[in-house]
This record gives C-alpha cells, sequence and structure tokens, in this order.
C-alpha cells in the first residue's frame, strides 16, 4: 500500500471512529445534550480534528442517519432472488429484526431519536433517499404478494405500514428492555417468537 492509499485508509478508519463514537453519545445521552467536545474526548483526538471531518453536530447525525439506511436497504436488495414474493416477506422480516438485534444503537437513532428527522425537515430540496428506498423495498414485496394473490382486498401502502408498525414495535420493545420485564417466559427470544406467530397470521 503506497502513502496516498495509505492516507485516504487512515482518514477513512478516522471517520468511522467519529461516528462509532458519536452514536453511543448520542443515544446513551440524547443529541442535545452530545457536544463536539465530547466526541472528541471520547476518541482522544481534538475538537479541531472532528470539525475536519464534520461541519457541526448535524452533519453527523445525517451521516450516521444515511450509513444505517444505507446498510439496511444494502440487505435487503440481496433478497431481490428470492422469487416468491411472500417468502422474500418473510426474509425481509427475519432480516429486519437481526438488523435491529445486532445494531441496537443504530437502530434507535434510525427509528426513535428525533433529530434526524428534524435535520431532514430542514433540508427544503433534498429527500430522504435511504429512507424511502428502504420502505419501497417492503412495499413493491407487499405489493408483489398481492399481485400472487395474498393479502386479497388490502392496501399496499396501509398494509406495509402496517406490517413494518408490528415488526418495529417489537425490536423497540425488546431493545428499550421492555419485552423481557414483561414477557419473563422466553425473553432472550421474544421477538424472534413473536415474528413466528406473526408469520402464521400474514399467511392466512
Amino acid at each position: 500500500m503506497g502513502t496516498a492509499e495509505r492516507k485516504i485508509r487512515e482518514k477513512e478508519i478516522l471517520r468511522s471512529l467519529i461516528l462509532d463514537s458519536a452514536k453511543k453519545l448520542f443515544v446513551e445521552n440524547g443529541v442535545e445534550q452530545t457536544t463536539i467536545r465530547a466526541i472528541a474526548k471520547s476518541i482522544d483526538y481534538s475538537i479541531g480534528t472532528v470539525y475536519v471531518y464534520f461541519k457541526d453536530k448535524n452533519e453527523i447525525l445525517n451521516a450516521l442517519h444515511t450509513q444505517g439506511f444505507s446498510q439496511l436497504g444494502l440487505q435487503f436488495s440481496a433478497l431481490q432472488n428470492v422469487h416468491n414474493p411472500m417468502e422474500r416477506l418473510i426474509a425481509m422480516g427475519r432480516l429486519y429484526i437481526a438488523f435491529a438485534l445486532e445494531n441496537p444503537d443504530m437502530y434507535e437513532l434510525m427509528f426513535t431519536l428525533k433529530a434526524p428527522m428534524e435535520f431532514l425537515d430542514s433540508k427544503d430540496n433534498e429527500e430522504w433517499n435511504e429512507g424511502r428506498s428502504a420502505f419501497d423495498a417492503l412495499k413493491n414485496t407487499v405489493q408483489a404478494c398481492i399481485a400472487a394473490d395474498y393479502f386479497k382486498g388490502h392496501s399496499a401502502a396501509a398494509l406495509t405500514f402496517m406490517i413494518w408498525s408490528v415488526v418495529h414495535g417489537m425490536c423497540s420493545l425488546h431493545i428499550s428492555k421492555r419485552a423481557g420485564s414483561v414477557c419473563q417466559e422466553n425473553g432472550d427470544d421474544i421477538v424472534k417468537a413473536a415474528f413466528e406467530e406473526f408469520l402464521i397470521l400474514i399467511r392466512k
């Protein structure tokens, strides 16, 4: 690896370090309470170093939001080779649950914290492409299910939102440690078990 390539690699590593640290602090302390100084201190770099990569906290927040939805969308796109739409829908649900449970901090930033959406709402001329792409992948699969005579009489948009809401709710309750406290039997596996119950309903 040459000098130029090594410097690019080092910059990528430091940028990722800043994002990982910020993500943890945003979730633990809240966005408003997290400062650039705190992010810099957590990675043992100067404030100036953080500003080399990001002009402000909102830019860090937006980068994390984009990163999370890009990762989820990329995983969804890999399922397009599953030709049966119902099986693809089920695979998307299992993938979504795995993503949420394996990346709880990122998941909370993507779907729980208000700040990312407040920032995006202020960007009048830009669409939330990553989030819309992930939702559209799910909606397209639901539409394919309807075309294949599943979910007769249902609206694709409303049904997509309902399916997402159910699975999201299970993941959020687990991540916030609410699920285990009320579902002590199989508490650690309750999300996956509940999803299997949900599948019995949607397969009918």
